[in-house]
């Protein structure tokens, strides 16, 4: 399999995942009516619109911002596509691919709903994280890979390691 198609199967399946949680937890549950939903002593479902970005940063309230968020993430997620068809190693695609979906099933929410549908809640004692999503966990797995794939000497080219002066000879 080539490195474009695992990160366009790992974008497919994020996008789906991300989708298809959100539409069950919104539409096919009472989460709204009932929350919280104790999962675990560390974590709950329960319903969260971000009209921001990440960790709520930056919230719109209103139409502009929205779509300005929305446009945002589709030429993040077109961007990262361009880079993913041109990966030399499946950690590069697979990583970009994670972060594509999870730019589209947020962009989604945001054109469908004006905001984003986070309910994965985390907890221990007082210390609570951030509430996310599906698409929110891949982009993060999508970045710890990206870094994982930047450490692995085997996955540098030969024009990044000309371009670091390693192909040069010593005088």
């Amino acid at each position: 399999m080539t490195p474009f198609r695992a990160g366009l199967i790992a974008a497919l399946a994020t996008l789906i995942l991300d989708q298809a949680s959100k539409l069950w937890l919104y539409l096919g549950t009472d989460l709204v009516m009932s929350q919280p939903w104790r999962l675990a002593p560390f974590a709950d479902f329960v319903v969260v619109w971000n009209r921001g970005v990440s960790y709520g940063l930056f919230q719109q309230e209103g139409g502009l911002g929205r779509w300005l968020l929305v446009g945002l993430s589709l030429a993040a997620a077109l961007g990262l596509s361009a880079w993913m068809r041109r990966a030399g190693s499946r950690l590069l695609a697979v990583s970009l691919g994670l972060i594509v979906g999870g730019a589209l099933g947020n962009a989604i929410d945001r054109a469908a709903y004006g905001a984003v549908f986070d309910f994965v809640h985390l907890h221990a004692g007082t210390w609570s994280w951030y509430v996310f999503n599906v698409a929110d966990a891949a982009i993060v797995a999508g970045v710890v890979g990206l870094i994982l794939d930047s450490l692995r000497p085997a996955g540098r080219t030969r024009a990044d390691a000309a371009s670091a002066g390693e192909g040069r000879p010593q005088a």
